[in-house]
């Protein structure tokens, strides 16, 4: 092993001084120099990633062989990583290297989180502006009639298709967009819909969603667009829920 190489893993060990940041995991006249990095990375500062660099003998002659491992990412992430800085590597002079493979590496991570972030806010922008069918359990309707045109204007206003079901534990069963859904359940935590117990104004805060699921054309004849129904049993309700073409998502609420 060249002093050069010494002398590099001098420097990284004192830029990598805290605690189990940097270590040499092995050190041989046969085998050369393996040294490991871990740090956090990415534009968060969050993402822990280990780095394992092994220097052959002949380094800087050669390249060093790496290896990447991360909780923060995937595997195929981790792969194009390590080949990103084995391309790096393979083009840089034969000198020491190390301290501009680490810099890449960090480059390489906010890369992969950036497009990790606009891969995960591509999703979940479909998955908001996509058509769901969700049962919400009120805890009481005790001013019923404004109650109920609070719910059919909320509905109008966010083209929901809904049905309020009347009986022991209301009910609401709610179609369409699943933003337009949650800006729904919104409304009715934070907006004094009801009156409690001595007939103060008082929001939903105990309404809680029972079950939720990717619309289905099965109900799409199903539905007016806001209806009040009455039921008194388990058996009325569990025909509300049939006649919805929603059975499935019935079971899905029992528990």
């Amino acid at each position: 092993m060249s002093d050069a190489a010494i002398e590099e893993v001098s420097v990284l060990s004192s830029i990598y001084c805290r605690d189990g940041e940097f270590q040499i995991v092995q050190q041989s006249a046969q085998d050369g120099l393996v040294v490991q990095l871990n740090c956090t990375g990415g534009r968060s500062g969050k993402l822990n990633v280990s780095a394992v660099f092994h220097l052959d003998p002949s380094y800087p002659s050669c390249p060093p062989h790496i290896s990447i491992s991360t909780t923060s990412l995937s595997k195929i992430q981790c792969h194009n990583i390590r080949q990103k800085l084995m391309t790096r590597a393979a083009e840089l002079p034969p000198e020491p290297m190390l301290l501009q493979l680490v810099e890449y590496l960090q480059e390489c991570v906010e890369q992969t989180e950036d497009q990790t972030g606009e891969q995960d806010g591509t999703e979940e922008e479909k998955v908001n502006q996509q058509e769901w069918t969700t049962v919400l359990l009120l805890d009481h309707i005790r001013s019923q009639n404004r109650y109920i045109r609070l719910l059919e204007r909320w509905s109008q206003q966010l083209h929901l298709t809904c049905r309020l079901l009347l009986g022991r534990n209301p009910l609401i069963i709610l179609l369409g967009e699943r933003l337009k859904i949650k800006e729904f359940c919104h409304r009715l935590k934070t907006v004094k819909v009801d009156v409690d117990s001595s007939g103060k104004k008082c929001k939903e805060r105990m309404m809680k969603v029972l079950a939720e699921t990717p619309y289905s054309s099965l109900c799409q004849h199903s539905f007016q667009r806001f209806v009040v129904k009455d039921y008194k049993s388990l058996s009325e309700l569990t025909a509300v829920f049939e006649e919805l073409n929603l059975a499935e998502l019935y079971q899905q609420m029992l528990p």
